[in-house]
């Protein structure tokens, strides 16, 4: 019975950085996925592209390479990677570089397509929340990126690629395409490809997994210093049994797998993937002991007509800033500054589109079901959106001057340092598969 390891070292851009190493050193594996996109990444990622032409990709995901390409090389393993971002050439460049440098023979593959932002202007497309058409933020568009499948990861990897690096793409895609090559699977086999996206799933979000943020019994787990990143064994018989490598920290068993599995998901019967649709209420898990948990019995339907579509527009300015008080009467102190920076903002006659005030330690978490009133510190954050760039940044100027003319016993100020920061809003959408031109290159 064959079976492929395939190990993931990151759930978001920022994650941990020892995790790769450990994934590549710390035992067999076949392959390393890193998953560094979200919504706000491809924003920042495009103005990183719009301010200089040869970035607008993952760099972190470059220095890794640099450093473990050697014993990647070495150990046959197979690397795939979302650090693409808005540049998955530029990112294949940039690692071919690194591969020439030492000499290798590794070859590198990049998928491209899914930035569609060149035919925006020509789909009628609709928020999927509001309903709002597409031409209400045209003008404003920074980003549109379409969640693509396996299809072109798996292409490249049949064309003998050792690393292949893409743009947007469905987590989940970057376990389901190795299990398609090396398994052989077709297109339209719903229940097999159903397993990669559970399996994906589970492991799309790093150490979350292994007893990372996990509610159940969280002391238990064991030294979250050096936690464990999650691996998954998938075998020719459909099944994967989710572990991590032996000494490293956290822990695999049913509650951490469980917790992964309905992290964010809508119709647990209709899992919606760009690869196909997985019914999580088939989904048999096997706690095995020994960090060790089988997953089996997952059924799948075909996929949509469909694409997901990530677009992030131009949506203002925002600023905060935050004043801890002490106590005695910490929440009143916090509560009259408050109105004070209210009070100084209308007389200045400043429009925002919103204000937001937390009073962290008293009911910023759980609003009135956690509110204490005897805290004994708390701190004060405000923080305000707006189209004038002007009034926000007068708002960053009202908070300090509290420092020494509000309420006593302020021990900390911080603010946006830098002034107003632009806003990029989230915009979802669904896109006709054949309005998306996907295609894979070797460098």
């Amino acid at each position: 019975m064959k079976t492929i390891r395939i190990a993931n070292a990151g759930g978001f851009w920022g994650d941990w950085l020892e995790a790769p190493k450990q994934q590549v050193l710390g035992g067999p594996i076949d392959y390393l996925t890193i998953d560094y996109l979200a919504e706000l990444t491809m924003s920042m990622l495009a103005n990183q592209l719009a301010s200089h032409p040869n970035r607008g990709f993952i760099f972190d995901f470059v220095k890794m390479i640099e450093e473990l390409l050697p014993e990647i090389s070495k150990r046959k393993i197979k690397v795939i990677s979302n650090a693409g971002g808005m540049n998955p050439k530029g990112c294949a460049l940039a690692i071919k570089e690194i591969v020439n440098k030492l000499g290798l023979n590794t070859k590198v593959a990049f998928v491209s397509g899914d930035d569609f932002r060149d035919s925006v202007g020509k789909l009628n497309l609709t928020n999927l929340e509001s309903g709002q058409s597409i031409k209400d933020i045209s003008p404003k568009i920074t980003s549109a990126n379409a969640y693509l499948g396996s299809e072109k990861i798996v292409e490249a990897l049949r064309a003998g690629a050792d690393i292949v690096i893409t743009g947007r793409v469905s987590d989940a895609s970057l376990t389901v395409a190795p299990l398609i090559y090396e398994f052989d699977w077709k297109l339209n086999d719903w229940d097999k490809l159903a397993l990669g996206i559970v399996t994906g799933h589970v492991l799309e979000c790093g150490a979350q997994a292994t007893g990372g943020n996990c509610s159940f019994d969280w002391k238990s787990v064991s030294n979250f210093a050096e936690i464990g990143f999650p691996i998954a064994e998938v075998s020719s018989d459909l099944t994967a049994i989710i572990t991590k490598h032996p000494n490293t920290g956290g822990i695999v068993n049913r509650h951490t797998v469980i917790e992964q599995l309905i992290y964010e998901i809508g119709d647990p019967k209709s899992y919606i993937s760009p690869d196909g649709v997985a019914d999580f209420t088939t989904i048999k898990l096997e706690d095995l002991g020994n960090d060790r948990v089988k997953i089996s019995g997952v059924k799948g339907k075909p996929r949509t007509d469909f694409y997901k579509g990530s677009i992030s527009y131009a949506a203002g300015y925002r600023a905060e800033g935050s004043l801890l008080f002490s106590w005695p009467d910490a929440l009143e102190k916090a509560q009259v500054a408050d109105k004070i920076v209210r009070q100084r903002l209308q007389k200045l006659r400043l429009q925002f589109d919103d204000i937001v005030t937390e009073f962290i330690g008293h009911s910023a978490c759980h609003g009135d079901l956690s509110a204490t009133s005897d805290a004994p510190e708390i701190l004060l954050r405000m923080a305000v959106r707006g189209q004038d760039k002007k009034a926000v940044n007068r708002f960053v100027r009202e908070l300090a001057p509290l420092v020494l003319g509000g309420p006593p016993g302020i021990s900390g100020y911080a603010g946006s340092r830098g002034g107003a920061e632009e806003v990029f809003a989230y915009w979802p959408t669904l896109v006709p598969r054949d309005a998306i031109n996907q295609k894979w290159e070797m460098r």
